[in-house]
């Protein structure tokens, strides 16, 4: 099975129940991940039909699997894993559906709503809302080199020195990452990430 199979999905509408296969595509995607990229198949759940925004909660929390950061958080937040939201949420309560419960780096997963970049420096991973995209710039200057993955879907995210953006290719989310940007942050990405891939740049800016 090939990422792409993982991440199939319809990106009609955002659906505010928790998507029921989530665990199956979390199991597939970390088979996949894991290594399996030779067209192994998985049982994955046909009936379901996953929106744009449940597949991608879906990946934010299993990028969380495939990167390293560079050391721990302030010790008042050190004892969970933080996953913050942005700006205007787009994913309604499928992020707190998909993230209810797990964990990553042995520590409770909890999700958080910031408006104010300053905040942010106390995440592990950082989605950035499209309405946030005239500010984009300030907010990565007060990340830059803070240790704290960036995640957006706005057009041009990668491009403007972002580290992973959504891509939509038909009906199948995917993703690219700007590499030099999470080197920068000191951030490790997993060659098994990488090879999932869109694209990867390596540049922190422009082509």
């Amino acid at each position: 099975m090939t990422s792409r199979n993982c991440s199939q999905g319809s990106p009609s509408s955002r659906g505010s129940k928790r998507w029921p296969a989530a665990t199956a595509l979390i199991i597939c995607w970390s088979v996949v991940m894991a290594g399996s990229f030779a067209g192994r198949t998985i049982a994955f759940a046909q009936q379901s039909d996953p929106n744009e925004y449940q597949v991608k909660a879906t990946y934010l929390y299993n990028f969380g699997k495939y990167v390293k950061w560079p050391g721990p958080l302030p010790a008042s937040k050190g004892d969970s894993f933080p996953v913050c939201v942005f700006g205007q949420d787009p994913f309604g309560t499928i992020l707190d559906s998909t993230l209810a419960g797990e964990t990553l780096d042995g520590k409770p997963v909890i999700l958080r709503r910031i408006s104010r970049p300053q905040d942010a420096l106390e995440c592990r991973i950082l989605f950035i809302s499209s309405t946030e995209e005239k500010h984009l710039k300030e907010i990565l200057a007060a990340l830059d080199g803070g240790g704290v993955l960036t995640v957006s879907d706005m057009p041009g995210f990668t491009r403007r020195g972002g580290m992973i953006q959504f891509l939509l290719e038909g009906d199948k989310v995917r993703f690219e990452v700007n590499l030099a940007s999470a080197e920068n942050s000191k951030l490790v990405l997993s060659s098994e990430l990488l090879k999932v891939a869109a694209s990867v740049r390596n540049s922190r800016s422009g082509d």
